[in-house]
């Protein structure tokens, strides 16, 4: 059974940790923007000591997963939320507390990169419904027409349903220089997309429950006890799974690994489709990052959707992990319905 979290609402506390990379000095005034933005919206907001400074963790192993087990145990407390990803969370993951977390009152954890990394084994190990959506620093800019920030979503009800309908331009590479300017709410988004059907019918309806994140960082726990999405898709079997997984930076060879290791993982043993975020990362000489995917996954006989709105290229979507949801393609649609049961 998916738990879900009481809808999130003005007043609620909301805590900021870092599991992962801690913020540097000089991207503090984003942060702090970032802290004021949330406040303004109504929020009560704590800060974690493992936050501020760092390389690339915040604090030492233990220090992170004690903050991140008490905030995520906290009855006071709505949700979780990191400043960004980054590189080695994996080595928490073993030090969570998942009997404490599965009988504690659910509260959001949010985010994505890295931080998929918990996202993933909290809902595989404890049935936590968790968000796949925009980090801490993120969360100030605006999104275009159809697409849920991740506090719209976390404000839906168990039963309830939110839909989303994909983002016609992408932002273009590049970054916004947030020590030069801490404050920007806007990016720009003036570069076509549209979701691609990779394999099977152009136009389709599928449904199935989410469930993934970054294949980077998800790929090293397949076959392990804390990414059994085998048994996740077993146990959910008549709904089926949606799996949704995006590459941040690797190249086309690591990823058809990444992701035939998933498969043999039993990944995609009860997946009705394959969801691919939009990604910027690197082709190899004879294979696209589209080609990875297709070799690793086109056996499976499911439809695999490409450049979907999530990922590390903006603007993002918000999945919620373990909600029942429904993708539609077709001519004159795209967009994908999350309902929480």
């Amino acid at each position: 059974m998916v738990r879900y979290p009481k809808p999130l609402q003005a007043g609620d506390t909301i805590a900021v940790t870092a599991p992962s990379a801690g913020c540097e000095p000089r991207h503090q005034g984003r942060l702090d923007f970032a802290l004021k933005w949330l406040r303004d919206k109504g929020f009560e907001v704590i800060e974690g000591n493992c936050l501020r400074g760092g390389t690339q963790v915040s604090a030492p192993v233990a220090e992170r997963a004690a903050e991140l087990n008490a905030f995520l145990t906290d009855a006071s407390i709505s949700a979780v939320v990191p400043p960004w990803g980054g590189e080695t969370s994996i080595d928490l993951i073993d030090l969570l507390d998942y009997d404490a977390i599965r009988a504690a009152e659910p509260t959001w954890l949010v985010g994505f990169s890295d931080t998929s990394t918990q996202l993933l084994a909290l809902t595989l190990r404890t049935g936590l419904a968790t968000l796949h959506g925009h980090n801490l620093m993120d969360t100030p800019y605006d999104l275009p027409q159809g697409l849920a920030p991740w506090w719209v979503a976390a404000a839906t009800p168990a039963g309830g349903t939110f839909t989303q309908r994909a983002a016609t331009h992408r932002r273009p590479p590049g970054f916004d220089d947030w020590e030069k300017d801490p404050t920007p709410t806007t990016m720009p988004l003036n570069v076509p997309t549209s979701w691609k059907v990779l394999h099977g019918p152009s136009s389709l309806e599928i449904s199935g429950r989410l469930i993934g994140g970054c294949v980077e960082v998800l790929s090293p726990l397949a076959g392990t006890a804390y990414g059994d999405v085998r048994a996740f898709g077993q146990q959910h079997a008549s709904d089926g799974l949606l799996v949704y997984l995006e590459v941040c930076e690797q190249g086309a060879y690591d990823v058809a690994r990444a992701l035939h290791g998933m498969r043999l993982a039993g990944w995609f043993d009860n997946a009705n489709a394959v969801l691919l975020g939009r990604t910027s990362a690197r082709d190899a000489q004879y294979m696209s990052q589209h080609d990875a995917a297709i070799d690793a996954l086109a056996r499976l006989d499911i439809p695999i959707i490409a450049d979907m709105d999530f990922g590390h290229v903006p603007p993002y979507m918000s999945f919620v992990n373990g909600g029942l949801a429904t993708v539609t393609v077709d001519a004159g649609r795209r967009k994908i319905s999350q309902t929480l049961r």
